[in-house]
């Protein structure tokens, strides 16, 4: 269901503890508007890429070059930047990747459509002896064709990126990479060639499959989907029986771009449930892991809980209330069974707005009054409140801002709000013929394919 702001399921307002009031569509807007201001501050405006972090010298992850591309169309629709910006530096961003070296050499961009995990910011290069990803190459491919679906007008730039699109979509040659017993292979490295895993098993690749198996020219044969689903596991946790995984991005990240509320596959139809309602049951599972707090973490409670991929205070070893503490730098935390080091990432929380409205607006709402009088905080940072350094809540926080952060709180607040994202990929035939190939039916899949709705008044 599309829920307009000024229909949130919850209070107006709620007080903030100390005499104000938190109104909440605000701060729904100021989190969405605050998370796309990452992209707006650390994107190369002669490429279009996108830095990681805000870390110095990084690279440019390719997944979130994927989020930023589609985060510009709602950014156009929310009045933060005019068309005309968000169709320029959308257009850069796809000629950069057209036109880079696709040898495949260790100094290269990329290889049979495929590019490296992450890109020098200077020279649009492999960074770090990353390897040539097939999730991350998804993500990107997935906003490349997002862009696409947006920039529809009847003119030469907007035609062009669609055809930059298209060409960008065509060109992965997914069954290359799909040679591990017959699921697609983690990656390839120049040199030493494809990594030793394979994406078998419930997790974020779920779009990738999507995408591999509708691909016009490059298809993976639909056994492949057979092999991912045998590695599937059906776990009761808390009462919630899903799919389970720890880190909440493996339950977010593939619903940034298909709306799967309805359609269901034969596992999916076999339990009586779909994927949408998978990821409902996760929130649920981390919010009472949250209530439970087997570990003692200070500040735990229905309200304050959030575990996936994020930065954090360590890799450091201490002891708070008696108890002996090992902490993690950037590591992929996850409920219930961890790793868990007492760190919150309120973002993982807000970009399950769509699944379960009703626990995560009292989550923002709390963890908004926790850090207010934290001069120190940014929307959308890491924080550890147990290992606090005698600061009080939210204790430490990350210095640090994250395009992975920040991505999915754009596009999910959007997803929960108009749909338009869900909608503007319906459209995508590739994505549609996957979907039908792992044998999605039912919903959306079942009605013909719509324009979108137009876009919301420009301010």
């Amino acid at each position: 269901m599309k829920v307009a702001a000024s229909t949130l399921p919850s209070a107006p307002h709620a007080s903030s503890g100390d005499g104000a009031e938190i109104d909440i569509a605000r701060l729904i807007e100021r989190a969405q508007r605050h998370a796309f201001g990452y992209f707006e501050a650390n994107t190369d405006p002669a490429s279009g890429l996108v830095f990681d972090s805000t870390q110095p010298d990084g690279p440019c992850s390719i997944t979130g070059l994927g989020m930023a591309l589609t985060a510009y169309p709602i950014a156009v629709e929310r009045g933060w930047m005019r068309r005309q910006q968000a169709r320029a530096i959308a257009l850069r961003t796809l000629r950069f990747l057209a036109e880079a070296d696709m040898s495949g050499s260790p100094h290269s961009t990329g290889y049979r459509g495929f590019y490296f995990h992450f890109l020098d910011m200077n020279t649009g290069t492999r960074a770090w002896h990353s390897e040539l990803s097939s999730i991350d190459t998804s993500f990107l491919i997935a906003g490349v064709l997002a862009a696409a679906a947006f920039f529809d007008h009847d003119n030469g730039h907007e035609a062009e990126i669609r055809a930059l699109a298209r060409l960008l979509a065509d060109r992965v040659d997914w069954a290359w990479m799909c040679n591990c017993g017959g699921a697609i292979c983690h990656g390839w490295k120049p040199e030493r060639g494809f990594l030793r895993y394979h994406w078998v098993g419930y997790s974020e690749a779920l779009l990738m499959y999507a995408l591999a198996l509708g691909s016009e020219h490059h298809r993976i044969p639909a056994s492949a989907w057979d092999e991912w689903l045998s590695g599937y596991r059906w776990r009761r946790i808390y009462g919630h029986e899903h799919l389970a995984a720890g880190p909440l991005f493996i339950h977010q990240y593939s619903h940034m771009w298909i709306d799967l509320r309805g359609i269901q596959d034969a596992f999916m139809r076999s339990k009586g449930i779909d994927y949408f309602e998978n990821s409902r049951r996760a929130t649920l599972v981390q919010r009472e892991y949250a209530i439970r707090n087997p570990k003692h973490f200070r500040h735990y409670c229905e309200n304050c809980w959030g575990w996936t991929a994020c930065d954090g205070p360590g890799p450091l070893q201490v002891v708070v209330d008696g108890r002996k503490r090992r902490l993690m730098g950037y590591a992929a935390r996850g409920a219930p069974y961890g790793p868990d080091d007492g760190t919150v990432a309120p973002w993982a929380s807000v970009a399950s707005l769509p699944f379960a409205p009703d626990v995560v607006i009292p989550t923002m709402q709390h963890i908004a009054r926790m850090v207010r009088r934290h001069a120190h905080y940014m929307p959308g940072c890491s924080f550890n409140p147990t290992w606090d350094g005698g600061k009080g809540p939210p204790g430490w926080v990350s210095p640090w801002r994250f395009a992975l952060n920040s991505g999915p709180v754009v596009l999910m607040i959007e997803n929960w709000l108009s749909g338009r994202p869900w909608d503007r990929m319906k459209r995508e035939p590739t994505l549609r013929r996957g979907l039908e190939r792992a044998d999605f039916r039912g919903g959306w899949l079942s009605a013909p394919t719509r324009h979108a709705p137009d876009a919301l008044p420009r301010r």
